[in-house]
């Protein structure tokens, strides 16, 4: 049976995350899209401190991660985001991504968090499907709004 490992995201990482991050990219029909680097990511992560998350490895390769980052709600307190649940293609269905999100939604819990939010395309029936058995709701009241700088 294969013994998998889930730990804090530490520094080094960055060169697995972007593998997945890239992976994601393609899976999503926007390889194009991903601008940020290892850099940046070692910033973001290690510098500021402005996220946060969970690796898999299996066999000391990165298959899965769970990237976050804190979020505060006028209604509700401090809360967090799920920006990024990655498991690599060919380690789906092992439950690596169940595991990955009990991490972040065990964090949250610990530390008084009023909820975890996260986004998935409405073409994505098999996360859909995932986050439906993981006891997520759907609001459909709400739209995403963005505006790039």
């Amino acid at each position: 049976m294969e013994q998998i490992e889930y730990r804090l995201i530490e520094r080094g990482d960055e060169p697995s995350l972007m593998k997945l991050i890239i992976e994601l990219a393609i899976f999503e029909r926007e390889p194009q899209a991903v601008v940020i680097s290892e850099a940046d990511l070692t910033q973001a992560l290690f510098e500021k401190k402005i996220c946060y998350g969970w690796v898999a490895h299996l066999n000391s390769e990165c298959v899965g991660m769970a990237i976050c980052y804190t979020r505060f709600s006028t209604w509700k307190g401090e809360c967090s985001f799920l920006e990024d649940l990655v498991v690599a293609q060919e380690h789906r269905g092992k439950g690596i991504g169940k595991a990955l999100l009990q991490r972040v939604l065990a964090y949250a819990k610990q530390n008084n968090q009023a909820y975890t939010m996260w986004q998935v395309l409405d073409w994505n029936e098999g996360a859909i499907e995932f986050y439906k058995k993981m006891g997520a709701e759907f609001e459909t009241e709400w739209l995403n709004v963005k505006h790039y700088v």
